[in-house]
């Protein structure tokens, strides 16, 4: 299974270098259903890789000038605060078994997959319906925008730090419908706001878990590799299109996710 975990994360970086997003929701499923970890284990490890590829697209998107940093720095003060306490108060603090009733048990493990199931169909929705930048209407999008943009930081950083996920479906609609700012730099700050979200997650995580690091450092390689491979090949491929494919793919192995996860409660 290994092998196919490595052709998965290789995938997952394919689909960062060419959507610029989409891909990192599928490390946990990867850390977790083929290379056997548990599910806290692999949301603190996911962490690390996403926040990582996420810095290589960052930096790469850096030199193009692509990425608004006034924007990011706006976005991820909240999304900080968000991180930790999803990760430094929430996870801790829940008890191993959430709910148990008639033979229905309800585990940490079990919630936060489930959770993280259901993430990723949401996120395979943003990815089919493509985000439309909303006219601006002469106002400070700025200004109008503030606490909106405040909540949805908010809102990333404690989905970053529950299950793992960067967040780049909420990030992405958020700055271009309320920021108005263009597609191109907002796939580039939601890049920046993903890594240092997710590094910061993994930091502060760093020593609540028994982490393999030969594999992670692995997978982010490939990974990387895979970002470079996926950015080469941009040019020569209708990238609607594929996000809508790729989109499709997330939303049955989200949906599978879930169902193993419900079948998991008797």
């Amino acid at each position: 299974m290994e092998i196919v975990g490595y052709l998965a994360a290789l995938i997952m970086g394919l689909s960062l270098g060419l959507i610029g997003g989409g891909g990192s929701i599928l490390t946990v499923p990867i850390l977790v259903y083929l290379f056997s970890q548990e599910p806290l284990t692999a949301t603190t490890g996911s962490l690390f890789v996403v926040g990582t590829t996420a810095l290589v697209g960052a930096l790469t998107n850096a030199r193009k000038k692509m990425i608004d940093y006034k924007t990011g720095v706006l976005f991820a003060i909240p999304s900080f605060a968000g991180v930790y306490l999803a990760r430094h108060f929430l996870l801790p603090n829940l008890p191993e078994i959430i709910f148990s009733y008639d033979g229905i048990i309800l585990t940490k493990g079990l919630l936060v997959m489930g959770l993280f199931a259901i993430v990723m169909v949401l996120a395979s929705r943003a990815m089919i319906s493509s985000v439309k930048p909303s006219k601006s209407d002469g106002t400070s999008p700025r200004h109008a925008s503030l606490v909106k943009i405040g909540w949805s930081g908010f809102l990333v950083g404690i989905t970053t730090g529950f299950v793992g996920a960067g967040g780049g479906f909420l990030i992405i609609p958020a700055l271009v419908v309320l920021l108005k700012i263009s597609m191109q730099k907002a796939v580039g700050t939601s890049l920046a706001i993903i890594a240092v979200n997710s590094l910061f997650g993994f930091l502060i995580s760093i020593n609540t878990h028994s982490l393999n690091w030969h594999i992670l450092l692995i997978i982010t390689a490939i990974g990387v590799v895979g970002i470079f491979g996926g950015q080469a090949l941009s040019k020569s491929v209708d990238e609607k299109t594929l996000k809508k494919g790729f989109g499709y793919f997330v939303f049955v192995v989200g949906l599978a996710v879930l169902i193993d996860q419900i079948l998991k409660l008797h």
